[in-house]
């Protein structure tokens, strides 16, 4: 049971450490300190159920059917595209900034919405976390251990962005900071949706 957990902290904790655009979102939420504890939890729920999902049959599923995978593909590609050209515009125009600073803070369904687009959109988190971490836990002797060791690694993850982003907004509370955030989140954005339409 304990060499499935761990095999499932180490896959998990692996693949989720890589910068991509649910970091960058969960990244920039806490810098904002806007709402970005529920925004972890939500990514850790999500990453849970994909993962079990994946272990229990999803995985052989979307092997079976490029079909959905096209669809994910395209539909992420096109929301990480608009939301990548939000960024660049707030990074790129002063006053676009201003303007977000002065709506104030967004409400949580508003923030949670787009967490979960985010992370439900973008094809990657099919193809690493289902196809991937899933077809693995599917070969665990303890198959259910594995599934709490990936969510323990998504829990440790997510809250430690979270917070430690959050604990050095202050610090990093100057205009220029937001616009080189703006920029870097646009970059991700660009750059994972150029990886899935490439992939076509």
């Amino acid at each position: 049971m304990w060499q499935s957990y761990l095999n499932g902290l180490l896959v998990a904790i692996g693949l989720i450490m890589a910068i991509g655009a649910q970091n960058a979102f969960v990244l920039a939420q806490s810098l904002r300190r806007e709402h970005h504890l529920p925004v972890a939890a939500l990514c850790v729920l999500c990453d849970a159920v994909l993962v079990a999902a994946g272990v229990f049959g999803l995985a052989t599923l979307l092997t079976q059917s490029p079909l959905l995978l096209g669809i994910a593909r395209w539909g992420g590609a096109a929301f990480l595209l608009w939301y990548g050209v939000k960024a660049l515009r707030r990074a790129l125009n002063p006053q676009a900034l201003q303007e977000a600073a002065d709506a104030g803070p967004r409400s949580r369904r508003a923030v949670l919405l787009t967490a979960l687009a985010v992370t439900l959109l973008n094809p990657h988190v099919y193809l690493d976390t289902v196809l991937l971490i899933g077809s693995l836990g599917a070969q665990q002797t303890v198959p259910g251990a594995y599934v709490m060791g990936a969510a323990s690694a998504s829990l440790l993850w997510f809250f430690s962005l979270a917070l430690g982003a959050a604990w050095l907004a202050p610090l990093l509370a100057r205009p220029t900071t937001w616009r080189l955030l703006d920029f870097g989140v646009a970059l991700m954005m660009f750059v994972v949706a150029a990886q899935l339409l490439s992939g076509l």
